[in-house]
């Protein structure tokens, strides 16, 4: 998988984590970047780190950060 593809899937993951409705909304208009997603998600390298210790969480003082105010209802 390339390197762009994974760079993809955490940019994914930060955005579902911060607006978590914008991005489901948004997403839904995407089916081949969702896909994408899903295949990286499911290489087994990929697979092995989401479940290692070394996955850091997303959490208030990162880059992805919660924005309730600013997710679209």
């Amino acid at each position: 998988m390339r390197r762009s593809a994974r760079s993809l899937f955490q940019l994914i993951e930060g955005l579902r984590y911060a607006f978590l409705q914008a991005a489901e909304r948004t997403l839904a208009r995407t089916p081949r970047i969702v896909e994408l997603h899903e295949r990286v998600a499911e290489q087994a390298r990929m697979t092995a780190y989401l479940r290692s210790e070394r996955r850091i969480a997303f959490n208030e003082q990162g880059t992805f950060r919660r924005y309730p105010e600013l997710d679209l209802a």
